[in-house]
């Protein structure tokens, strides 16, 4: 009875050793990874360069007196805009109105003056004639011996002095006219002055800060500006790029404008676009770099004079080229790989090529094709082979990137 008893417990032993072993045997199931894919697509991809800018406003007047005076009147408010033409600054022209009428005063003067000049030489030019005719019938009398010579001197003596007031009067004419010439150029002179006296905006602009305000005494020709117009619309954005891009920048000119974008920071989703208008005609050799400028419409005004923006110079467009997201392009020791997801959800480590980026995508010059799936979230879990759950099936399956 006893033996029996153990011999029934060494059986269950052994047949629980032996479960044991089996169990450890078995192969363990690998676990389903669970990812994000996109489709490889094909697209358009423009060739850009990167470079920081600032803007510049397309033109800057700093508006100054021509003529001394008080300050009369100011006609705008600071950071107002203006338009060309319009008036700015009033300068009390009371001092100039009368160095006008004065002006116009002396010109009268000298008309008369020259009327009475030129009545005279009428007047003078009959009387010297009239002395001529006497002086040669003085001349054939005297040769007949019927007048004494006396009176032939005296009537030739009269002659010459007739002909010493013509030329007196011609004289009298030609001062009177260097005279009249020179109160037009002073009551022309008195106009402009006057016309000094009102400033007006040579651009339409944005005015700055009001240096000196009604009341005060501005000097003509003064280093200080009474305000500063800048002209934002349209507006430059210079930028400066590496001399070595310079030949691929003046090949890509020569087939036409070359478009640019400028971004200031925080507003991403605003990217105004402009074109290349200027390239320097020399490298800076400080620095290696060539600058260029672009002209902006600026309509919305969001680029502002002084301002920092990120500048995006297109040259041309790498057309059909794969591209994936960018957060599917890996880096590991053997170089740069994506996971690809074969038709029986296994996941495969790909070596690819890399190229360019734009936006959130990245060319893949080799390596894939259009239409393969890769992954873009969960690659850590992730080997070759490994077995995948697609959490955006539908959304892959309805990839429209384009």
């Amino acid at each position: 009875m006893f033996s029996w008893v153990l011999l029934s417990g060494t059986l269950g032993a052994l047949i629980f050793v032996v479960g044991c072993a089996e169990q450890k045997a078995a192969p363990a199931s690998k676990p389903v990874v669970p990812v994000t894919v996109a489709e490889a697509a094909v697209k358009d991809v423009p060739i850009q360069l990167a470079a920081i800018g600032t803007v510049e406003a397309y033109s800057t007047v700093s508006m100054k007196s021509q003529v001394s005076g008080v300050l009369l009147r100011v006609h705008f408010k600071e950071g107002q805009e203006v338009r060309k033409g319009d008036l700015l600054f009033t300068i009390d022209p009371r001092p100039f109105e009368s160095e006008l009428r004065k002006a116009e005063a002396n010109l009268a003067r000298d008309l008369a003056f020259q009327k009475q000049a030129e009545a005279n030489l009428a007047r003078d030019t009959a009387q010297a004639e009239n002395a001529r005719v006497e002086t040669r019938r003085y001349e054939r009398l005297i040769n007949a011996g019927v007048v004494a010579r006396e009176q032939y001197e005296q009537i030739r003596a009269n002659g010459e002095a007739m002909e010493a007031s013509l030329r007196a009067d011609k004289a009298a004419i030609e001062n009177a006219q260097e005279a009249i010439r020179a109160d037009k150029a002073a009551i022309e002179n008195a106009r402009i002055e006057l016309d000094y006296c009102t400033i007006r905006s040579p651009i339409g602009g944005r005015t700055g800060s009001l240096i000196l305000h009604e009341g005060n005494l501005v000097k003509d020709k003064d280093t200080i500006a009474l305000v500063v117009i800048n002209q934002i619309t349209p507006i430059f954005v210079n930028f400066s790029v590496p001399e070595q891009n310079l030949p691929e920048i003046k090949k890509h000119m020569a087939g036409g404008k070359l478009k640019v974008q400028a971004v200031a920071p925080g507003q991403e989703t605003n990217r105004p676009e402009g074109e290349v208008t200027f390239v320097d005609n020399a490298v800076d050799s400080s620095t290696g770099t060539i600058r260029l400028k672009g002209t902006f419409e600026n309509k919305d005004k969001s680029l502002w004079p002084g301002q920092f923006v990120n500048v995006v110079l297109n040259l041309a467009y790498q057309k059909n080229a794969v591209v994936v997201p960018s957060q599917a392009v890996q880096t590991g020791q053997a170089g740069q790989y994506v996971f690809v997801v074969a038709a029986d959800a296994t996941a495969e480590s790909r070596p690819v090529v890399a190229g360019r980026t734009f936006g959130a995508d990245t060319v893949i010059e080799k390596g894939l094709q259009p239409g393969e799936k890769v992954v873009t979230d969960g690659q850590l879990r992730l080997v070759s082979g490994a077995k995948v759950q697609v959490k955006n099936a539908r959304e892959a399956g309805n990839d429209t990137r384009s």
